[in-house]
C-alpha cells in the first residue's frame, strides 16, 4: 500500500464511521511519508552565518544525505518495524554507532537520533487529539521513549491529516520539560509537489523555558546532475 493511498484511506474511514484512525495507523502513513517520490534537492543546514550545504536525495526507498569538505553519506531506511540509519563508505554501509546518536549533525542542533525518526517506532503511542498548525489540521501524539534508548523521554508529533506529513516535532527531556522543537516554517512547490522549504530547530532549556539555539533546514531548489 503507497501513503498515498494510505493517507487517503485514512480520510475515508474518519468520514464513514465518524472516528479518528488509531496513532499506530496514523505513524505508519508517517513513517511512508519520507519515502513516497523519488527527488534530488540541494539544501543547506543554517545557524546563524554559518551554512553548511548538501545533497537531499530520495531513492529506493531510502533517504540520502551527502555532505562535502569532509565527504559524509548518511543514508536513511524506514523500514516495517524499525529505522536504520547508517554511514555510506567505499566499504559499504554500516550502522550508525549507537554512542554517536547524540552528536551534532556537522555542528548544528540536528543530531543523528533525530534523523534517525525513531520515535514513529516506539510502542504504544496516544493520539491526543486535533490540532492546526500554521492553518494545517493535524494530528497530535505522543510516544514514550523505551527506557535509556533516546535522548528524550517523550515525543510529541503533529502530523498533517492531508499529506502525512510531520509538521511539528516536540522532544521532551526524562522529567518532561521540553528540550527540543522542531517545525516546519513554509513550504514549496518543487516539480509540481509541495515539499518543505524551510523546517526551524530550536534549543530549549528545560529551566526557564526559553529558546537558546536555533538551526535552520532549508531546501533551495532541485539538484541538476552536472551543476
Amino acid at each position: 500500500m503507497n501513503w498515498k493511498f494510505l493517507v487517503a484511506w485514512f480520510a475515508v474511514v474518519a468520514v464513514a464511521f465518524g472516528s479518528e484512525p488509531k496513532a499506530e495507523e496514523i505513524l505508519a502513513a508517517a513513517r511512508m511519508n519520507p519515502v513516497g517520490q523519488e527527488v534530488a534537492l540541494r539544501a543547506q543546514l543554517r545557524a546563524g552565518s554559518v551554512k553548511v550545504p548538501f545533497l537531499l536525495e530520495v531513492r529506493d526507498g531510502a533517504v540520502r544525505y551527502l555532505f562535502e569538505n569532509p565527504t559524509e553519506e548518511i543514508r536513511l531506511r524506514l523500514e516495517e518495524n524499525d529505522s536504520i540509519l547508517e554511514e555510506v563508505k567505499s566499504g559499504g554501509a554500516n550502522p550508525v554507532a549507537v554512542a554517536r546518536l547524540d552528536d551534532s549533525v556537522r555542528g548544528g542542533l540536528i543530531t543523528y537520533e533525530d534523523l534517525a525518526l525513531k520515535f514513529l517506532y516506539w510502542k504504544n503511542p496516544k493520539l491526543l487529539g486535533s490540532e492546526n498548525v500554521r492553518s494545517r489540521d493535524a494530528w497530535k501524539i505522543e510516544v514514550l521513549a523505551p527506557a535509556d534508548s533516546s535522548q528524550y523521554g517523550a515525543v510529541r508529533v503533529w502530523i498533517d491529516k492531508a499529506s502525512a506529513a510531520l509538521l511539528r516535532i516536540e522532544g521532551y527531556d526524562r522529567e518532561g520539560k521540553l528540550a527540543k522543537r522542531f517545525e516546519v516554517v513554509s513550504a514549496q512547490k518543487i516539480d509540481g509537489q509541495w515539499m518543505l522549504k524551510q523546517m526551524r530547530v530550536e534549543r530549549i532549556d528545560p529551566a526557564t523555558r526559553k529558546t537558546t539555539g536555533i538551526t535552520y533546514l532549508e531546501v533551495l531548489g532541485n539538484h541538476n546532475v552536472g551543476s
